[in-house]
């Protein structure tokens, strides 16, 4: 009798134990609506982490973009630059605000916006940048800090990806106007669905805490600020339940593991592959000496898509589940519905080569063995 095949490698699996579930039973013990002790602790936990002045837990990283976009006052017939070569969050968010999304390029070693590009994009409508820190690497953000610094244009970092990751010494996430991060399933700490606003302005702050909560004062209230509170502006439900908030408690006082878990898979594969890629013209991710990287994600860019689709086929076929990534947005249909169109080479060219590496905390070495092994006998 031949031996069972082995079991299939996960793209992605999120860390949970014992923890998490104490977490969820001690805050169900007391208040778990949103803005409750347990967020606002975690809040607290994640401002000291990123050197930030004011975190704002939201229920997702698209809530913490549409709650950015509000509070900076982004509004109808104002237009926003931002890749193409990222999740549809982004762009909704613009959109959701009444405002006009203007996809711009990708640099080719960060994948992150192309300055150069986003110059030529700019028009007297154009009020915000929104560059997005792909696999946790930031885009040359003193060029686009440069750049909307001379048009008057607020910065909103899409980090959805890039907790745990710096440029030049600042947490992704505190340099623009607004960052907003993700702790959807996918991401190094998860709650399952969540995000978070970071903000410096405490006049930002003070409009994103009102919108967050339904338009009202209701935060000012419990602070005992206010002897009531009521509808004082525009806004929605953002606000993340203490029990969610509690799962990402735990995940955080995991993130220093996590981390180190997925550095070190990320070294083999940097020691594994350098000299496969090298002798085929495959490209690794860049390591840049002013970005300290969270190994969120692990690409081969390949020199042209057909061979990327061979090895993603050769892949799942050994029990490997890699995958491609975004489909450009000015590509997809809902770009053309709403007259969105235009050329950007770059955008296409890397979206079309680019395959990810299964990377989480819990592979095993031999997991990543297999994954090296695999990936070596797909060639190129």
């Amino acid at each position: 009798m031949s031996a069972p095949a082995p079991a299939p490698i996960a793209f992605h699996a999120p860390w949970f134990d014992e923890r998490e579930l104490e977490a969820v039973r001690e805050a169900l013990a007391g208040r778990v609506a949103g803005d409750g002790p347990v967020g606002r602790r975690v809040e607290g936990l994640l401002a000291e982490r990123l050197g930030a002045r004011r975190v704002l837990l939201t229920t997702s990283g698209t809530h913490a973009l549409e709650l950015a976009l509000l509070a900076l006052g982004v509004g109808p017939g104002q237009e926003v630059v931002c890749p193409s070569f990222t999740f549809v969050s982004s762009a909704n968010a613009v959109l959701r605000a009444g405002a006009r999304p203007v996809f711009a390029e990708i640099e080719e070693t960060t994948l992150g916006l192309d300055a150069g590009d986003v110059e030529r994009r700019l028009t007297p409508r154009t009020t915000a940048l929104l560059p997005v820190h792909y696999a946790g690497v930031a885009p040359d953000m003193e060029a686009l800090g440069d750049l909307a610094r001379r048009h008057g244009l607020r910065v909103i970092e899409d980090a959805a990806q890039g907790l745990a990751a710096s440029w030049r010494g600042r947490a992704l996430g505190t340099i623009g106007d607004a960052g907003c991060l993700s702790f959807h399933e996918t991401k190094n700490v998860t709650c399952g669905e969540g995000g978070a606003l970071v903000v410096s302005d405490p006049e930002v702050a003070r409009r994103a805490e009102i919108a967050r909560e339904k338009g009202t004062n209701r935060a000012a209230f419990f602070r005992g600020e206010v002897d009531k509170y009521t509808w004082v502006a525009e806004g929605s439900s953002y606000v993340l339940s203490d029990l969610l908030a509690a799962v990402l408690l735990a995940q955080l006082a995991k993130l220093d593991t996590i981390q180190a878990r997925r550095a070190a898979v990320v070294a083999r594969y940097r020691e594994a592959l350098a000299g496969w890629a090298a002798e085929r013209g495959v490209r690794l991710p860049p390591e840049l000496p002013d970005r300290t990287p969270n190994h969120h994600i692990f690409y081969l860019l390949y020199p042209d898509e057909r061979l990327r689709d061979e090895a993603l086929r050769a892949l799942r076929a050994r029990g490997v589940a890699a995958t491609f990534h975004y489909v450009p947005l000015h590509s997809a249909p809902h770009a053309r519905a709403i007259g969105i169109d235009g050329s950007l080479p770059v955008t296409d060219r890397v979206a079309g080569r680019l395959l990810r590496l299964p990377l989480h905390p819990l592979l095993s070495g031999e997991d990543v063995e297999r994954v090296v092994a695999a990936v070596r006998e797909t060639g190129a």
